[in-house]
């Protein structure tokens, strides 16, 4: 198996931001002999390493294809400018980190779409390793590319790239799609010009996988039993801080509620719980396999875990004499008040996370949001009582029905629970709306750009509080979000005419522009 120039690569890294991106041989990393196996996959994240390592999807994949003794997965990811200029300059093609092999040698590229900005970097990862672009110029001596992840769920804008999706999710149909790769290749004494058509029609067989060249209705791919899932319990420690540099431990997937405009909802229903048992064993395990200090217990809406207070409770015992601390993201304060205080006390005071999303009753209403703002404040009273000093709330603007005064109800219901405490800090998080495929609101309109840039500086103005620390999404990045998340294959033109002109990392702030997607827009023949 060929590798790039390691000699070269050395030399390279010092001159790079933050070159652990490019090592590889990170604690628990795998790495098999690639010419002994029957499967070389190459599991592929389009945004840069300190993203693509902290999600969770990414590393369950990568563990359970490593987990099959005839196949190797590596991992690839997106590289900052100054590493792209590297390659490109020096004609190094885009490798893996593990071996140190170009991604084109693999038998499968599979790429995670977790975000619709990320779309030019597929295309310039596969520049980046002499891959072409569209699937109808790949032959035989070419890898499979495949893609999956809440963005594949609207396939279409991709699908002149990618030869298959998986809908839905994806650790017991990765290892089908390596059987249906091994049963058409051990057929073949050698490669065919039939090999990759045999290969999509048996792909396409597959439940949850769809195949653009032989396309028909799929059902969307659930894993049934959260306890008997694979789980990556020897998770790679980085050697560079990631964005989620703590152990994540998924304790349930799906959500109870139906938020009409929440693609996570949509796509991890139905609603499956871990067994407390099965949490305390993977917590166990994993910190003996990481050392980390931080366990971080995931899900859409982590306090309607049945008693979770309970579970925090163990999982604080069993912890506490190793300084590892519990933290709770996403949680909904009317399931929580009742425990509240004993929940509280265990958990590390990191910050008390709510998803409002919107200021008025009414609107909440109308996103199926049903939360009552009386009892948020009563959880934060609760909260600062207990020691909390800091309190994260999440924001939607640009919603539909949303008036000004939807946006009023934001601002006062933010000062209410300022005046609870003089030493309290709020954290305040406010996106724009996208609406998105496979959602309730997929038809909605999204808010023009300049309507956006509007309502952020009415907030900006009504609440200027140096304990009030706003952050906003950047309006911009959202109105290129929503044009490609619902879009149909016609934009594909676009998509490649945005890269060939520079587009990449769009999301990114410091490297998105606007104009070059106008000027895609415009020669593509769509409005701008």
């Amino acid at each position: 198996m060929n590798t790039i120039d390691t000699k070269l690569l050395e030399e390279i890294l010092p001159t790079v931001a933050k070159p652990g991106r490019y090592l590889g041989n990170e604690w628990n990393a795998v790495r098999k002999d690639l010419d002994k196996v029957a499967v070389k996959f190459a599991l592929a994240f389009p945004d840069i390493y300190d993203v693509g390592m902290s999600y969770l999807g990414f590393r369950i994949i990568y563990g359970v294809l490593n987990s099959a003794e005839d196949v190797a997965c590596e991992r690839v990811f997106a590289p900052w400018p100054d590493f792209e200029a590297k390659l490109r300059d020096n004609k190094i093609p885009l490798f893996s980190l593990e071996s140190k092999v170009p991604i084109r040698y693999f038998d499968i590229v599979g790429f995670s779409f977790t975000y619709e900005l990320n779309y030019t970097n597929v295309l310039n990862m596969l520049d980046l390793a002499g891959i072409p672009l569209r699937a109808k110029d790949r032959d035989e001596k070419f890898p499979l590319v495949i893609a999956g992840g809440p963005s594949a769920f609207n396939p279409a804008p991709m699908e002149e790239f990618i030869d298959a999706f998986v809908i839905g999710e994806g650790e017991e149909v990765v290892l089908e799609i390596a059987d249906a790769y091994k049963k058409v290749t051990s057929r073949k004494s050698q490669v065919t010009s039939n090999m990759k058509e045999d290969l999509l029609k048996g792909l396409s067989d597959i439940e949850g996988v769809y195949v653009p060249k032989f396309p028909k209705e799929v059902k969307k791919r659930v894993v049934k039993d959260l306890n008997s899932a694979f789980y990556p319990v020897k998770e790679i420690v980085p050697y560079v801080q990631i964005i989620h540099d703590r152990i994540t431990l998924e304790i349930m997937r799906g959500c109870p509620f139906n938020c009409k405009f929440c693609l996570a909802g949509s796509f991890y229903k139905p609603v499956r719980i871990r067994s407390r048992e099965k949490i305390l064993e993977l917590a166990r395990t994993i910190y003996r396999n990481t050392g980390y200090d931080e366990i971080s217990l995931l899900s859409l809406s982590s306090a309607s875990f049945p008693d979770v207070a309970s579970l925090i409770s163990r999982l604080t015992d069993e912890f506490k004499d190793l300084g590892v601390g519990i933290s709770l993201p996403s949680l909904r304060s009317e399931d929580i008040l009742k425990s509240l205080p004993s929940l509280i006390a265990k958990v590390r005071k990191t910050g008390l996370t709510f998803a409002v999303e919107a200021g008025t009753e009414r609107l909440r209403k109308h996103l199926n949001k049903a939360i009552d703002t009386e009892k948020i404040i009563l959880a934060c009273e609760e909260a600062f009582k207990y020691g909390w000093r800091v309190v994260k709330f999440y924001f939607m603007i640009g919603l539909p029905t949303e008036t000004y005064e939807d946006l009023e109800g934001i601002c006062d219901f933010l000062h209410k629970v300022l005046k609870l405490s003089k030493n309290a800090e709020l954290s305040v998080s406010i996106t724009a709306f996208v609406p998105k495929a496979g959602t309730f609101f997929e038809n909605e309109k999204a808010e023009g750009l300049q309507t956006l840039l509007d309502k952020q500086k009415f907030l900006k103005e009504r609440l200027k509080n140096r304990r009030i620390k706003l952050k906003f999404h950047d309006a911009e990045l959202s109105f290129l979000e929503a044009g490609l998340s619902r879009t149909d294959k016609g934009l594909s033109g676009v998509i490649f005419a945005a890269w060939q002109k520079g587009a990449r990392l769009d999301a990114w702030r410091e490297f998105l522009n606007l104009n070059i997607w106008r000027e895609a827009l415009k020669e593509t023949g769509f409005p701008a």
